[in-house]
């Protein structure tokens, strides 16, 4: 298989799994350097490739998005995006071994959240008997630190968004899913812009853009086959995959 078509399939895989639950990273950071890319363009690649399909599936869900609680819209989306830039920045400015050798550790943890994430937060709200019911600013802080998370890696960011929400304010995931889908749009578009000002992916533009039109078709159709699709089915493609590349990724390092 040629490295444009892997990436290609790649992207559409990416985009129609962020659209419906999380873990496009998982697909497309592999492809990307299996392709030939540093692992560090390779994971500003991949986000900069997943934002046209965030934005695509945050359209496509602009009617059902409700707020988190009491905590303002506007502020939630404006914390997500300093966070963003915060991890895009942290990302650049860190050496590139720092990052080499943390993603086996950040594949790993977004693995269990992907894993046993559900079932925390089921546990949880069952040993509390209710939600924690955080305030705005609680919401907001954790809100940057995760922002900060899917600005440096992004792995599985969504669904420690849904687990936050569900947590703190008793939010149904299948409630929240598109203010999630809106956030992580709100993360990656300043993370992207920074790097695609500071890094080298524009020095290699071709996988990047093969990766964004696949992830932008993969993105749309997913939005809108959410509903159709077997939830269980789809989670245990995006976990099959997420386990695959952290063995992979521990025994290549």
């Amino acid at each position: 298989m040629s490295a444009i078509l892997l990436v290609l399939l790649a992207g559409v895989a990416a985009g129609a799994l962020n659209a419906v639950g999380g873990g496009g990273t998982f697909v497309a950071l592999p492809a990307l350097v299996a392709a030939g890319l540093a692992p560090v363009t390779a994971n500003a690649a991949t986000t900069v490739a997943l934002v046209p399909a965030a934005a695509a599936g945050a359209w496509v869900y602009r009617r059902d998005v409700q707020p988190v609680g009491p905590t303002p819209t506007w502020a939630l989306t404006a914390v997500s995006a300093g966070g963003g830039a915060a991890g895009a920045v942290l990302l650049l400015a860190l050496p590139s071994e720092s990052f080499d050798v943390a993603v086996p550790w950040l594949l790993a943890f977004a693995t269990a959240v992907l894993a046993f994430g559900r079932a925390g937060l089921r546990a949880v709200t069952a040993a509390l008997g209710r939600p924690v019911r955080m305030g705005p600013r609680t919401v907001l802080a954790c809100q940057f630190a995760l922002a900060v998370y899917g600005g440096y890696f992004g792995g599985a960011v969504g669904i420690l968004m849904l687990a936050l929400w569900g947590v703190g304010l008793g939010i149904d995931a299948a409630a929240g899913n598109p203010m999630r889908v809106a956030q992580l749009a709100a993360v990656y578009v300043p993370a992207a812009a920074l790097f695609l000002a500071a890094s080298d992916v524009p020095r290699a533009p071709l996988l990047p853009a093969v990766v964004l039109l696949g992830a932008l078709a993969g993105g749309v159709a997913g939005a809108h086959l959410v509903r159709r699709l077997p939830a269980r089915a789809l989670r245990g493609v995006v976990l099959t995959t997420a386990v695959a590349m952290t063995v992979l990724y521990f025994l290549r390092g």
